[in-house]
């Protein structure tokens, strides 16, 4: 029961935009086009913005995988404080809302809310990708990989902040070196 409420007030703190900037900012730009094949699978969250059910976790990924029904699932997989802490597991489906570009979803964590979840930057080979929130009180800087240069990671923070991302909010996320999840 504790689990479910929790999960509901962190669905409609997404709902309602987190927002703790006073300013309006224009609408968060996605990339042109997502291929959701090419998209799917691991992805190692690298930065983020952590909402309060991310904080203190460590190797973290989101993992998608496509449904028959057009819908995708969406296992967070984490570590609690400590690498070597038990692998834990929360799962969301997620649903393509603007099925030109598939840029834009809407994840479902507890029905019937839905959070949105934005595309805003993509590598041409998919090998990294950054998720943004309407609100820029959330982000997640994501890569196949468990590392990525600091001159990469240095390259998505400047994008990010051209977008209005207080790049001083994002952490890095600890990750084992080996794929051990």
């Amino acid at each position: 029961m504790h689990r479910f409420l929790s999960l509901t007030c962190v669905t409609l703190l997404l709902l309602m935009g987190c927002s703790t900037t006073p300013t309006k900012q224009p609408p968060l730009k996605t990339v042109a086009h997502v291929d959701l094949p090419r998209f799917m699978g691991a992805w190692y969250v690298i930065g983020t913005i952590p909402w309060f059910v991310e904080k203190e976790n460590v190797g973290t990924m989101d993992v998608y995988k496509a449904r028959p029904d057009g819908k995708i699932d969406i296992t967070y997989v984490f570590h609690k404080k400590e690498l070597s802490a038990k692998r834990q597991e929360m799962h969301a489906v997620g649903t393509v809302v603007d099925q030109k570009s598939n840029a834009t979803w809407g994840v479902q964590f507890i029905w019937p809310f839905k959070a949105p979840y934005l595309v805003i930057d993509l590598a041409t080979d998919y090998n990294t990708t950054v998720i943004g929130h309407p609100s820029r009180d959330l982000i997640w800087i994501m890569a196949r990989k468990p590392s990525m240069s600091e001159a990469e990671y240095q390259a998505i923070l400047n994008k990010v902040a051209t977008q209005g991302y207080d790049i001083h909010r994002i952490v890095k996320v600890p990750q084992s070196s080996a794929t051990d999840h």
